[in-house]
């Protein structure tokens, strides 16, 4: 049976990233998406943190993910102050929107 063949290159994710150019500008969505969650994470309460993940970042919207509903409506009444944060950090966020993830069964 013959052996499937490998390439005697083998590339990490971020090699593979740089060297495609839509993966790159993905790459550094994740990356500034990251950002923006480190900068308003120390904001949150800390029973939150565990329940909010970075979401897409699109131009100037940015999304949160968060496990629960009654998270989200706590998240809400954080969002201007969020968004004065990353003001202040120089991000070029606008808007965050929160969404809620299913859980996965």
């Amino acid at each position: 049976m013959p052996s499937p063949f490998r390439s005697p290159h083998v590339f990490s994710l971020e090699e593979a990233a740089g060297a495609a150019p839509t993966l790159a500008a993905l790459q550094e969505r994740i990356r500034q998406s990251d950002w923006c969650l480190q900068q308003i994470r120390p904001l949150m309460p800390a029973a939150l943190r565990p329940h909010v993940v970075a979401g897409p970042l699109e131009d100037t919207d940015w999304c949160l993910l968060v496990r629960s509903t009654a998270a989200s409506t706590k998240l809400r009444q954080l969002l201007p102050r969020f968004l004065e944060r990353l003001t202040e950090q120089g991000a070029p966020i606008r808007t965050i929107r929160l969404k809620v993830q299913s859980p996965v069964r």
